[in-house]
């Protein structure tokens, strides 16, 4: 009988420790932990230490996970509330810009609109923006993250550090509906907006962007 017979037949024999519980202080293990010999009952308690320890650390995690969920929701609050109070529809791009920076503590935000209500033709939001822009908005189906190279909307952001990284969020009525315009958040922290970072919220900024905004256009 080798090894793996015995393995096999304390797999197929579960009781068999409880029949003869005087083996368990026979048995002798080396352990990793402390280092020296030890009975097959401390390296069992071992073990179960081991499998606590980490469980502590995953509820630590997840517990930090979900207070920052939690913060993000309250400011997302806060925010949809500003949106929610602002007095005229033509305060409705800065109100939104702001609060951006403001409740999510973001360097820069700002936007363009086009097809806008002839009303707002002449407002800050709705200054020219090239075809090349409207059709690089039009081809987003998910917001665009990543270093600033060269884009014309970084160029919308009014500061006198440059943007390092960008992130460009389409607004549109609908999934399936053009792009009606761009929200952009720019950083000179290159490591703000990255290719590799979670989009999901910023995919629910740009929904209640679009759904604010669309007042503001002409359909």
């Amino acid at each position: 009988m080798n090894s793996t017979d015995i393995a096999t037949y304390l797999i197929q024999n579960p009781d068999f420790f409880e029949e003869h519980a005087e083996l368990l202080s026979a048995v002798k293990l080396t352990s990793p932990v402390m280092g020296r010999t030890i009975s097959l009952q401390e390296r069992q308690m071992e073990v179960v230490r081991e499998k606590y320890r980490a469980l502590e650390l995953r509820l630590s995690e997840l517990m930090r996970i979900a207070e920052e969920n939690h913060d993000i929701s309250q400011k997302f609050q806060a925010w949809t509330r500003a949106l929610l109070l602002a007095r005229n529809d033509v305060d409705l791009p800065f109100v939104l810009t702001q609060g951006l920076q403001d409740i999510f503590q973001l360097p820069h935000a700002t936007l363009r609109l086009w097809n806008v209500a002839p009303e707002f033709s002449h407002t800050w939001f709705a200054a020219p923006a090239s075809e090349d822009a409207i059709l690089f908005a039009k081809g987003l189906t998910t917001p665009f993250c990543g270093p600033n190279q060269d884009f014309e909307a970084a160029s919308w952001i009014e500061t006198s550090a440059p943007v390092q990284s960008i992130a460009m969020l389409p607004l549109r009525l609908s999934p399936t509906s053009p792009a009606f315009g761009l929200l952009v958040l720019g950083s000179p922290d290159p490591a703000r907006y990255t290719k590799n970072m979670a989009t999901d919220f910023l995919v629910n900024i740009a929904d209640t962007s679009s759904a604010a905004l669309t007042c503001l256009i002409d359909i």
